[in-house]
């Protein structure tokens, strides 16, 4: 009924194909989808304001916002690598109404994932107590955010394939609300001190997040085949989302790490490294299109997909003008929906960009950071871009192409961002900028390719006789009749 009712609205919305209902398409898509991070964001703000976080000393506070920095980065990381390949499993079984092997998939994606992420934030935490000399309850309260902001994001995937995005904020809502009010009660009834009040609530809301968005895939999904093999066969076949993902992902945060490298760099407690303007820069600028992502998943489905299908189904039982005519129509469709995000991110880009130059001043964000934050802006637009163009080679099952683009990102972004070091503030961006431009042209090279080739990867691949594995049979297949006798 959620699903129905917020596709329902989106084809109400989008129907008139005007520019105004475009942006209140993008509208009423990021406030049921993006409406946790933010969220997130007025909750540790509200307890900085109420708990007069400003008036704590100077190293104090830099701990504490670097504890919640590296919280979020790595969190979302150390998760990027099971992701795209759990994504796929799950709409693959839906596909096929097998939903009693969702909870299989849940199980060993969680497993998996707290498996690699325990044990590195167990060593980053040794270090950040004993060659840092941070006490050892705060560094075990900055583990368990860490876990269970891990463990958040996790059950989001499963939740969102549902699409119950207003569930989904609902929760976070609820999460934070009792991390503002734990906190208030912690330093003014119990004289904790600010920070500890703050990370042990932070803990204690993502925990509460985690718990309903469990209980709520549970409630969904009661049963359990018990197929548990099935979900690393699909890691082993679909390794290639597991290395596009994560290197997508490490390439959002690859310049900031060049540029914690720096002389500009700040280290706290011999174990966190950040440069503070930088980040808050890359902070606003992925904040200003982050809506990007947004319209794009909104339109695909609402447009794209249609003709989609119908060149899959007029592959499956069509006639040959049938094939070559929804092929056209659905390339047609996917140049369409890139200019479309182009044309209106740039707006909405724009529109938020002039804002945040003129009233983020007056909060304190001036000087270095809003030096840096246009060129940031230029570079995660592009990013956004690359990024749907990716989706779209998923669409198209070329999964070496997302691989190359997100590999040439990397890369570019690497070597980009070693330059940028040495320019002016305005530059420092530029390292992204290039980094998404090239990863945008490889994977806009690579749907022509495919577009050049749909034919051949779809009808000139697959076997005559089944796979299987064993002792290869003789290629003989006849003998002539002296030839046997003497056999």
């Amino acid at each position: 009924m959620e699903v129905a009712g917020i596709g329902v609205k989106l084809n109400k919305i989008y129907s008139k194909k005007t520019l105004a209902t475009n942006l209140a398409g993008f509208g009423y898509s990021t406030i049921i989808s993006v409406a946790p991070m933010f969220v997130v964001i007025g909750a540790v703000l509200l307890m900085q304001i109420f708990l007069g976080f400003s008036r704590v000393g100077y190293a104090v506070r830099e701990l504490y916002s670097c504890t919640v920095l590296y919280i979020f980065i790595f969190s979302l990381l150390t998760a990027s690598p099971f992701n795209a390949v759990l994504s796929k499993y799950l709409s693959d079984i839906i596909y096929l109404d097998k939903y009693d092997d969702i909870l299989p998939c849940y199980y060993v994606g969680m497993a998996m994932n707290i498996l690699l992420s325990a044990p590195l934030g167990i060593v980053f935490c040794l270090r950040e107590h004993f060659v840092g000399g941070v006490e050892p309850m705060y560094v075990l309260l900055g583990y368990c955010g860490y876990i269970a902001l891990t463990l958040t994001f996790y059950s989001m995937l499963y939740l969102s394939i549902c699409k119950v995005y207003p569930i989904i904020s609902g929760f976070f809502t609820a999460g934070m609300t009792v991390t503002v009010l734990l906190s208030l009660m912690l330093v003014y009834w119990f004289r904790v001190s600010v920070t500890y009040a703050m990370l042990a609530s932070l803990d204690v809301g993502f925990l509460v997040i985690a718990s309903l968005e469990y209980a709520l895939v549970k409630s969904y999904f009661r049963g359990n085949s018990g197929r548990y093999r099935e979900v690393f066969r699909y890691f082993k076949k679909y390794w290639q989302l597991v290395l596009t993902n994560f290197l997508y992902t490490l390439g959002l945060y690859m310049h900031n790490f060049v540029f914690w490298t720096t002389d500009m760099h700040l280290v706290v407690a011999k174990s966190f490294v950040c440069m503070t303007s930088y980040d808050m820069a890359t902070c606003l600028a992925m904040f200003t299109n982050l809506s990007a992502s947004v319209i794009f998943i909104s339109r695909v489905e609402m447009y794209f997909h249609e003709r989609y299908k119908a060149y899959s189904e007029a592959v499956t039982g069509g006639r040959g003008m049938d094939i070559r005519e929804t092929k056209s129509r659905m390339f047609e469709q996917l140049s369409d929906e890139l200019v479309n995000l182009v044309r209106i991110q740039f707006i909405v880009t724009v529109m938020l960009f002039f804002l945040c130059m003129i009233f983020m001043p007056q909060f304190g964000f001036g000087g270095l950071v809003m030096q840096i934050y246009p060129c940031l802006t230029v570079g995660y637009f592009i990013l956004f871009v690359m990024y749907a163009a990716i989706i779209f080679l998923y669409y198209f099952n070329d999964l070496k192409g997302a691989v190359f683009t997100s590999l040439a990102f990397v890369l570019a972004t690497l070597a980009g961002s070693l330059v940028a070091i040495h320019l002016t503030p305005m530059w420092y961006g530029i390292g992204l900028v290039f980094g998404a431009f090239v990863g945008w042209s490889v994977s806009y090279i690579r749907l022509r390719w495919v577009e050049r080739r749909l034919d051949i990867h779809i009808f000139c691949k697959g076997n005559l006789m089944k796979r299987g594995e064993g002792k290869k049979p003789s290629n003989l297949v006849y003998k002539r009749g002296k030839e046997r006798e003497g056999a």
